[in-house]
């Protein structure tokens, strides 16, 4: 069975510490996310549009850093070709285990594999699809271009890659309007200014933003095709690109 309890974890004034994606997370996630990003939710059913039409037969599909699961369901509903593996790979137990329920019974001719791993010593290999859905945030700046330039040598001829991030911008006046903007979202959907304010003070140094200016020149000098940006909304965006 599906958990869908409303997140509470900041409701209390605390001490805050650094934002893992521990049990509590896991029991909380996907009211979290789909309070906390701005289309969310279009995102992930996009991802699996977007694999009906890239995915190649007799190939790999990658979800990296698939926390729940959610858009490694979607893929695996939307694949219409033969002889394709969905490999779903995330460092955080509660959240894999939660994803083996969320999964368990999707009625697809794909198959899935859950892998409790580190996205960055995984190899990746015969993929034709693969997604870092508010993944990448996550990796240290330091450690991002080799994750890519893997992700990239492990593509087939052809084959896409989905990003989807929390951005910043270059000026500082255009960054702290999309932040009070994201605000302004998280207010209307029921998060006090407290719960705001530690939520950010938890994830400010586990979740590095870049500009999109820095993801695109980055994917062009490994050798990906121009990034296209098809959805993007105050400080979030999502993008796709073709080995």
């Amino acid at each position: 069975m599906k958990n869908n309890r409303r997140d509470l974890l900041f409701q209390e004034k605390q001490n805050v510490n650094n934002f893992t994606f521990d049990k509590r997370v896991a029991k909380v996630f996907p009211d979290m996310i789909s309070r906390s990003i701005p289309g969310y939710k279009i995102i992930i059913r996009q991802s699996g549009k977007l694999a009906a039409k890239f995915v190649q037969p007799n190939s790999n599909c990658y979800d990296l850093g698939c926390s729940l699961g959610a858009t490694t369901q979607e893929v695996a509903r939307n694949v219409n070709v033969e002889n394709v593996s969905i490999i779903a790979i995330d460092n955080s137990e509660a959240m894999l285990s939660q994803a083996k329920i969320n999964t368990n019974g999707i009625r697809s001719d794909t198959s899935i594999s859950l892998i409790n791993g580190d996205i960055r010593l995984t190899s990746i290999n015969n993929a034709s699809f693969a997604t870092l859905n508010f993944t990448l945030q996550f990796i240290s700046v330091s450690e991002r271009r080799a994750l890519i330039t893997k992700i990239f040598k492990g593509l087939k001829p052809g084959g896409c890659l989905i990003i989807s991030e929390k951005i910043c911008f270059k000026e500082p006046r255009i960054d702290h309007k999309m932040v009070k903007l994201h605000h302004q979202f998280k207010r209307q959907r029921g998060y006090s200014d407290l719960e705001i304010r530690q939520k950010r003070e938890a994830i400010e140094d586990v979740l590095v933003p870049e500009t999109v200016d820095e993801h695109v020149n980055r994917l062009k000098k490994i050798g990906f095709s121009e990034p296209r940006i098809w959805f993007q909304c105050y400080n979030f965006c999502s993008m796709y690109v073709f080995k």
